[in-house]
C-alpha cells in the first residue's frame, strides 16, 4: 500500500480510536456490507513488450470512486462484488516516443473473502476472486495517431487483503489492497503485435454501512 494511502488510514484510526471499544459493531450471516471508496489502479511499473519487443509499453495510474457489496454467507465468509467508474490510462513507449495511445476500462471483480475477526474492532479479511477487464474508448496518440488500436478483454485471478474498522452502529472505514492478473492482446489495425501486461496494484480507502 502506497504512503498517502497508509497515512489516510492510520488519520482515520486517530479519529475514530476513542469511539471503537463502545460503538463497534459487528457483521453476522445475512449481512450485506455496501462500501464506498475512492480506488486506485497502479500497474505494474513494467507492461511488457510488443512487435516482438521491439516496442516497451508503459501504462499510467488512476484513480476513480468505487462502490462494493458483500453478502456475508456465514459470520466469517462473504462474497464481494467491486464496480467503479472507468478508469482511464495513458500508453506510453520510449520506443515510440512517449504516449501513443489514451484507453478506458471497467475492471469488475467478484470475491470470494474470509473475515477472520467479525466482532473485533479491528476486522482483517483475505479474499481470492476473478478479475472481468473490458477496455473501450482506445485513442491513439503520437507515433500511432491514425492508427486503429484495440486492447482485448481479459479474465485473471485477484487476490485482495483489508480491514473494516467499526466506528458507529453499522458503519465501518474500510481499506484494502488487490493484486489483479491483466493480461491483454493488442491488436493494431486488425493484426495482433503483443501482450500487454498490465497486473496492477489496486488499493482502496473508504467507508461502508452494515444492514
Amino acid at each position: 500500500m502506497s504512503l498517502h494511502y497508509r497515512t489516510a488510514l492510520a488519520g482515520c484510526l486517530l479519529v475514530t480510536s476513542p469511539f471503537l471499544a463502545q460503538n463497534a459493531a459487528a457483521h453476522q450471516a445475512g449481512d450485506w456490507l455496501l462500501k464506498f471508496g475512492v480506488t486506485q489502479v497502479r500497474p505494474d511499473s513494467d507492461n511488457g513488450s510488443v512487435l516482438g519487443g521491439t516496442v516497451d509499453l508503459d501504462a499510467s495510474d488512476n484513480v476513480e470512486p468505487s462502490i462494493s457489496l458483500t453478502w456475508m454467507a456465514t459470520d466469517h465468509l462473504g462474497i464481494e462484488l467491486l464496480g467503479a467508474l472507468p478508469f482511464e490510462h495513458e500508453i506510453k513507449s520510449r520506443a515510440l516516443g512517449g504516449k501513443i495511445a489514451t484507453t478506458k476500462q471497467l475492471p469488475p471483480t467478484l470475491s470470494v473473502q474470509w473475515h477472520f475477526l467479525p466482532t473485533a474492532t479491528v476486522q482483517p479479511y483475505v479474499g481470492v476472486g476473478v478479475n472481468y477487464t473490458r477496455f473501450f474508448d482506445t485513442d491513439t496518440k503520437g507515433a500511432l495517431s491514425g492508427s486503429r488500436l484495440v486492447l482485448d478483454d481479459s479474465f485473471g485471478l485477484a487476490g485482495q487483503v483489508g480491514v473494516h474498522v467499526p466506528f458507529n452502529e453499522g458503519w465501518f472505514i474500510n481499506a484494502d489492497v488487490r493484486y489483479a492478473d491483466i493480461d491483454t492482446d493488442v491488436n493494431l489495425n486488425s493484426t495482433r503485435i503483443g501482450t500487454a501486461n498490465i497486473d496492477p496494484w489496486v488499493t482502496t480507502v473508504g467507508f461502508g454501512l452494515a444492514f
